[in-house]
């Protein structure tokens, strides 16, 4: 079997498809973002890439502040809408019947619907061509408590947490196994 030669892209998939809330109590906005990831463990680090066009670019840019939502199945439909349409003409909490809350430690809100809101701090903003990155500190994690198993871990199979691939959202599936268990000795 051989392997076709195509163009370089983007094509490291699948990516989590998550929901950034910006702005403030009083005025705010939703964007989808796929261009998200880990970057450094400590400090926890972070970062989310946008469109320089993008209303909520200025937003996070003036702020230096932004919250990373997790999506579930339940925020698929929102996830979408959310990436389509601009909040430069819409209120997209209210248009999504999402619940505005307010972060612990920042002025952007969080989504209350989301599993997880990562409160982030920019430190950076890295022009890189299509896209500027903002690499920012993690400076809070907040969990919904009904992922929380007995054990006080994270119950991912319960979240049904969804992702990102070459246009598509897909459900995250089983759990195959956990770190080290190629090596694990019976």
């Amino acid at each position: 079997m051989e392997k076709q030669a195509w163009k370089p892209g983007t094509f490291i998939y699948p990516v989590p498809a998550v929901l950034v809330s910006c702005g403030d109590m009083n005025k705010s906005n939703i964007l989808t973002v796929a261009w998200t990831g880990t970057v450094c463990t400590d400090p926890p680090m972070t970062y989310i890439s946008i469109r320089k066009e993008r209303y909520s670019y200025d937003i996070i840019k003036n702020t230096s502040e932004f919250v990373i939502n997790l999506t579930n199945e339940d925020l698929a439909f929102a996830t979408d809408y959310a990436g389509v349409k601009s909040g430069r003409n819409i209120d997209k909490f209210k248009e999504l019947k999402l619940t505005k809350i307010k972060s612990t430690l920042l002025n952007a809100p969080m989504i209350k619907e989301s599993p997880i809101n990562i409160e982030c701090k920019v430190k950076e903003i890295k022009p890189l061509g299509s896209h500027d990155m903002f690499l920012a500190e993690v400076v809070r994690i907040n969990v919904d408590e009904k992922y929380i198993d007995k054990n006080g871990k994270f119950d991912m199979e319960k979240c049904k947490l969804i992702a990102y691939s070459h246009g598509e959202y897909y459900s995250l599936g089983r759990n195959l196994g956990k770190f080290g268990f190629s090596v694990k000795k019976d």
